[in-house]
């Protein structure tokens, strides 16, 4: 049974393979995504995969367990393979998730799809390398120079806010300070007053 579905898989009689779409794609009229092509060139990479570890060679490498277990060889395969195939499909998943590969490869769609409208031809050498570094070169670097400039304004920004509430917290700890000092010089007169009335209080009479 498992021998059958590992054939069957490994045909690719049913799924396209990534030449077979790349020939689609080249056909007028027809475009393929750049995510559509990758996924299916891991969905082959694993068809031929589990092709290759079919249940007759993994019969072949432990006969005498077959021998003596062949329902549990059955199982133990089919568990394999499911557990292989799932593997596979999560570290794709990972890669994709981990270098944003569907938002890269979608955006590399737009742009050949809007190069094809353009009616200006592309860019080509001049014959002069320091006039295509300078051309290429040159609004990196003032692109690069804007970001700079903003992340400083941002980091200038912040920093003003940082002043602004070290000030506000000084300034409240100085009124603070003041506060203490007044009721501990109303506590201290207090102090004095109450000493006197006890003296005058226990003078004789």
């Amino acid at each position: 049974m498992a021998e059958a579905s590992g054939v069957n898989v490994g045909s690719g009689c049913e799924e396209k393979g990534p030449e077979e779409l790349s020939q689609e794609s080249a056909r007028p009229g027809t475009t393929i995504s750049r995510v559509k092509l990758f996924d299916t060139m891991v969905d082959t990479f694993t068809q031929k995969l589990v092709a290759a570890g079919s249940y007759q060679r993994f019969t072949d490498c432990y006969k005498c367990f077959y021998q003596l277990q062949p329902e549990m060889t059955q199982r133990i395969y089919d568990k394999f393979v499911t557990q292989l195939q799932t593997s596979i499909q999560e570290e794709i998943s990972e890669i994709k998730a981990e270098g944003n590969l569907e938002a890269v490869l979608n955006a590399l769609d737009v742009i050949v799809e809007g190069s094809k409208d353009c009616e200006q031809p592309a860019w080509r050498p001049s014959g002069i390398p320091e006039k295509d570094l300078r051309s290429t070169v040159v609004p990196y670097f003032l692109q690069q120079r804007d970001a700079l400039q903003r992340r400083v304004q941002k980091q200038e920004a912040e920093n003003r806010q940082l002043a602004d509430a070290v000030l506000a917290g000084r300034r409240q700890v100085e009124e603070l300070q003041l506060q203490g000092q007044a009721r501990q010089q109303a506590w201290q007169a207090l102090h004095r007053e109450q000493k006197e009335l006890v003296a005058v209080l226990r003078e004789p009479e």
